[in-house]
């Protein structure tokens, strides 16, 4: 399994907007590119971390260098407006292969915090 993290400043007030778009984001990716999914955390700074499991890395890199597009322009516009601030060209802060993992998956949360 190979792992991308990537992290978003969002504009005040922007939080639920953005969040809802990475939602419908992360399951179109998913649909399209063959990503495992992803999981959306919030630092005690106020940024948002996203991490996002990929059966290996060459799956993650032909999605990364389509630039992950997808069929609905809306949720595109939706995600883009939410953001004040990304890293430099928006590449993911790790890129890492999980050599073990001891994670033990439970329901899926609604999001809806």
């Amino acid at each position: 399994m190979f792992v991308a993290v990537y992290w978003w400043r969002v504009h005040p007030g922007k939080e639920e907007q953005f969040r809802a778009a990475w939602r419908r984001g992360t399951d179109h990716i998913r649909d399209k590119y063959g990503s495992y999914g992803s999981r959306l955390h919030r630092d005690a700074d106020g940024r948002f971390v996203g991490y996002a499991e990929w059966p290996d890395e060459a799956t993650w890199r032909a999605a990364f260098d389509q630039k992950m597009v997808y069929d609905d322009p809306a949720t595109r516009a939706a995600f883009v407006d939410a953001i004040a601030e990304v890293p430099v060209d928006a590449d993911p802060i790790f890129t890492m292969t999980v050599t073990d993992d001891l994670l033990v998956r439970s329901a899926a949360p609604t999001g809806q915090d």
